[in-house]
């Protein structure tokens, strides 16, 4: 199969913490949104949260990337993929 180099830039924010709704319906006994709050690492950003298709699509977690593609598209890479495939411009 051929073999790509990507070529793309996108802005990133590692994840330090993920608090999923499922996990505060439960505490607080009640039907989830399925949305999920994502803390970066940057102190710089504030927390954000992704809906429900995001967190079903990418099951993303701590450590890794939160990623918008120019196109608007946002999806999640774990660590050690972003961080072999992508540097800090």
């Amino acid at each position: 199969m051929p073999k790509y180099q990507s070529h793309k830039k996108v802005w990133a924010l590692k994840i330090e913490i993920i608090i999923f709704d499922r996990d505060l319906a439960k505490l607080q006994n009640r039907d989830t949104t399925g949305t999920a709050t994502i803390k970066p690492s940057d102190k710089d950003y504030q927390p954000f949260q992704v809906d429900a298709g995001y967190v079903r699509k990418h099951a993303p977690e701590a450590g890794g990337y939160f990623v918008q593609y120019e196109g608007g598209y946002k999806s999640y890479s774990p660590a050690e993929e972003f961080e072999k495939g992508y540097t800090k411009i």
